[in-house]
């Protein structure tokens, strides 16, 4: 266990130690300026978070993957269809209520929208989402007409969103896609597609494995989008004082920050406990030592969360949102920054290392762990990069997803149909917990120094969105160079064949 630990700690080490030092090495810049106080406890909280990173992984391995895919397996074997879908809706509910980003998210928009109200019906869509998942793969549908199909309807009801002066909520709603997807729900929603998959079987059954964060990724967004058609009232963002500042968070508010983490973290756990439990007792009937194995996993995810996000709120949000202030007074900076941040951001997402690993396993090596983080990284760094320049100008998210959605979508239909269920997914997993405490407090910095608050909810929301936009697209065109490189080595196969001389063509006869 300690070897796998040390791997584990090594691995975090690697992810996040570029993010760490590009912002010490902008510190020492004309750029920005950062105080003493501010460069120690950024680096104090970057060790942290390789040691909430490694333990994360190291109990997903242990708890949260085996889980989900022994539920996954146990219901799809039990052959009855009507528990294994009111299971799996009950379970998307559960999980999503837990989620500790949309609990953040509904206190954004308290102003305008219930939250208690809010995270029920994001709750709801994600659990229906979850359900239309599995029915994919029980009847064995293509995940790309339903794909389509639903984010048709999205951009109908955004466009009469935005028909109904609304428009101000269309970011919002395609973030709560990015925040439902976190480092508690991913883990688990991926191994039970994976257990559901392969206890049906059939020639695609890696394929059909994939696409369940993709699909819970759109309820979320239909489900918030329908709720603000309904709503009333207008919406208001105010920064509170204090609330990115280093000495806020490490004066009275450190220990009230360790503990709620640590009671939204138990929460999230304790739901999926409790659920695993009473399915063990009524169908799963696994053995003394997996359930051992599984209580350890679940031990070291929760401190590896609680360390994660502690050391995310306290020092990687105040940074984030200095260096967005300091960086907006140079526009070409604030660009560039974002890119280069953005690529490297995306490498300490403790969701990210659990997906690329179970592409590789799943896909028999095709599609190895380098190359999805090579997608996702350039992916991830473009969102980031265009996002700033959408600030700076201040114009509609909409102008990029909708030529974004249509260009991902269109290149579904040209490469492998497991590239595009992969593509889907990765696009919920790479907005993760750090996406929304730094990348979002630097969009926020920025946007209040350009645009002041009246412009933060239009122009720094959406950077989320965003992020899970572009590796629909980075990804599928791996896919689509993995299908031209076999297509044209194929081609030079038989043109080879067809200039060969008489005397060096084997006649078998």
């Amino acid at each position: 266990m300690l070897k796998i630990l040390q791997a584990k700690l090594k691995e975090s080490f690697a992810s996040v130690l570029p993010i760490t030092l590009i912002v010490l090495v902008v510190s020492f810049t004309p750029l920005v300026t950062l105080d003493v106080k501010q460069m120690l406890v950024f680096a104090v909280c970057a060790i942290f978070l390789v040691l909430g990173i490694g333990l994360f992984n190291l109990g997903a391995d242990l708890a949260m993957t085996p889980m989900g895919e022994h539920v996954g397996s146990g219901l799809a074997k039990s052959r009855r269809l009507l528990l294994l879908v009111s299971v799996c809706f009950v379970m998307g509910v559960l999980i999503t209520v837990a989620e500790p980003d949309l609990s953040v998210l509904a206190e954004q928009v308290k102003n305008a929208l219930n939250p208690t109200l809010l995270i029920a019906t994001v709750g709801v869509g994600v659990g229906f989402f979850l359900l239309i998942s599995i029915l994919k793969i029980v009847f064995k549908k293509d995940l790309s007409s339903i794909i389509i199909f639903f984010y048709m309807v999205l951009f109908m009801l955004g466009m009469l969103m935005v028909s109904q002066g609304r428009e101000i909520f269309v970011p919002l709603a395609f973030d709560s896609g990015g925040v439902t997807t976190g480092p508690i729900t991913v883990p688990f929603i991926m191994a039970l597609g994976v257990g559901v998959a392969g206890a049906i079987g059939g020639k695609n059954a890696n394929e059909n494995s994939f696409g369940l964060i993709a699909l819970c990724s759109v309820g979320p967004m239909l489900a918030l989008m329908g709720l603000v058609l309904f709503a009333k009232g207008d919406l208001t963002y105010t920064l509170s004082e204090g609330a990115y500042s280093i000495d806020a968070s490490l004066g009275n508010n450190f220990l009230p920050t360790v503990g709620a983490v640590a009671k939204e973290v138990i929460v999230a756990l304790a739901l999926i406990v409790v659920f695993f439990l009473t399915l063990q007792f009524a169908v799963l009937k696994l053995s003394r030592s997996k359930l051992t194995q599984i209580a350890f996993g679940i031990v070291y995810t929760f401190v590896g969360l609680v360390i994660f996000l502690t050391a995310v709120t306290v020092g990687f949000m105040p940074i984030g949102f200095e260096l967005g202030q300091q960086l907006a007074t140079l526009p070409k900076a604030l660009v560039i920054s974002g890119f280069i941040i953005g690529m490297v951001v995306v490498l300490a997402e403790p969701a990210v290392h659990v997906l690329n690993k179970q592409v590789e396993e799943i896909t028999g090596g095709l599609v190895t762990k380098r190359s999805m983080l090579i997608a996702l990284s350039v992916g991830v760094g473009i969102s980031i990069g265009l996002s700033m320049i959408r600030l700076i100008f201040g114009f509609p998210l909409i102008y990029y997803l909708i030529p974004g959605y249509f260009l991902s979508l269109g290149l579904s239909f040209f490469v492998p149909k497991i590239y595009t269920a992969i593509a889907f997914d990765s696009g919920g997993v790479a907005s993760g917990p750090l996406t929304s405490s730094f990348i979002l407090p630097l969009a926020i910095g920025a946007c209040a120094a350009i645009h002041g608050e009246s412009g933060i909810l239009s122009y720094a929301f959406g950077i989320v969105a965003m992020v899970a936009m572009t590796p629909l697209i980075t990804i599928q065109i791996l896919g689509f160079k993995a299908v031209a490189s076999r297509f044209v080595r194929n081609r030079m196969m038989m043109r080879r064949i067809q200039d060969a001389d008489d005397e060096q063509i084997i006649d078998f006869m």
